[in-house]
């Protein structure tokens, strides 16, 4: 087979009958990540001085010091969605912010960013809806790229950007049920409103693409990470295509169900697919959860055999806090041995995958 051109970035292509991120080098890359970075469990009153007695106060310490070796040993290749939930109510529920330009310098992996074009996530509770036909929508989203963007277009590093996370364009959850879904779904039950959601789509999924694209001619396009236990208009992904440069889905259920849900995405829109949030898990006596890594180890196996499938994100966290309740370190930075052995072992497996792909 002949050489394809390399990039300066990533991109994504085939090999064989398989989709694959490829690296800046040229190299099959399937991103193996992990969600939720976040310090301030380790500032919990509980914890003492623990944060300015070992890392000085310093986040480039504790992302170079802690972070970094933690993901690489193992065996994560890259960085999701960096935020983490910090509370999680019907009136307030948020996440911490996402990482910085020196943030991911100083962490040194590969890396996925979020762009906050809008606020229509499936547990956001407090925003009303954008207009995406709106001169100060396009304004917005012009300051969005001009300040993340513009920073990061040079960067080998960057993956890609993300934009929503579980967009509630047909569906709404209890947090968000005083605003509703951003398109009435009765409105699918005929060709007009078929195309008035389609449109609609179109022009956001064009405002934003058109808005990165101005500042960031290169870094791959994620979109919306789609909820795929929620309905998902078909329009919607259809309006996408064309602005994306991977369909990208959080689906919380066994692996063999994620696994035929992103195929089936796959062979349906013929796009390359990302799992970019997902965990299996299971509960402890003190209320906590925990990693089922034989979990997480079968998911990763079963992705691999999705010729479409080019990433798994796990929904971590990295430090436990009060509110997810669920990570590879509690805030105490105490590991979970057994399931980060699975875990592990699953990742290292992979690596020597991708290393077989010539």
């Amino acid at each position: 087979m002949a050489a394809e051109p390399r990039s300066k970035f990533f991109t994504v292509g085939r090999r064989g009958e398989r989709w694959w991120l490829l690296t800046p080098e040229g190299k099959p890359f399937f991103s193996i990540a992990l969600n939720h970075l976040d310090p301030s469990p380790l500032r919990y009153v509980a914890n003492g001085d623990l944060w300015q007695r070992k890392y000085g106060n310093s986040m480039e310490r504790w992302l170079k010091e802690a972070v970094a070796p933690d993901l690489l040993a193992w065996g994560f290749n890259s960085v999701g969605w960096t935020q983490e939930v910090v509370t999680r109510g019907l009136t307030n529920h948020r996440h911490s912010r996402a990482f910085t330009f020196e943030e991911y310098q100083w962490l040194g992996m590969p890396y996925c960013h979020q762009l906050p074009f809008a606020d229509f996530h499936q547990w956001e509770a407090e925003t009303r809806h954008p207009d995406f036909g709106s001169p100060e929508f396009a304004e917005w989203c012009d300051y969005v790229a001009r300040e993340h963007c513009a920073r990061m277009a040079d960067d080998p590093k960057l993956i890609g950007y993300f934009y929503i996370d579980c967009p509630t364009w047909i569906h709404t959850t209890k947090e968000n049920t005083w605003k509703g879904p951003l398109f009435d779904p009765e409105k699918l039950k005929n060709d007009a409103g078929r195309k008035e959601l389609f449109d609609l789509a179109t022009r956001y999924y064009r405002v934003t693409h058109d808005a990165i694209r101005r500042y960031d001619k290169h870094h791959l396009i994620l979109g919306d990470r789609y909820e795929a236990g929620r309905p998902i208009a078909d329009e919607v992904v259809e309006a996408a295509k064309p602005f994306v440069d991977v369909l990208c889905f959080q689906h919380f259920a066994t692996p063999e169900k994620v696994s035929l849900n992103l195929r089936q995405w796959h062979e349906k829109t013929g796009q390359p697919v990302l799992l970019a949030d997902h965990a299996v898990s299971v509960r402890t006596a003190d209320g906590y959860l925990r990693h089922d890594g034989k979990g997480y180890a079968e998911t990763l196996r079963r992705l691999r055999e999705v010729p479409g499938c080019v990433g798994y994100h796990l929904c971590g966290a990295y430090l436990r806090n009060e509110t997810r309740k669920r990570a590879l370190r509690d805030a105490a930075e105490k590991p979970d041995e057994e399931a980060l052995a699975a875990i592990t072992a699953a990742n290292r497996e992979a690596a020597e995958w991708m290393r077989a792909i010539p």
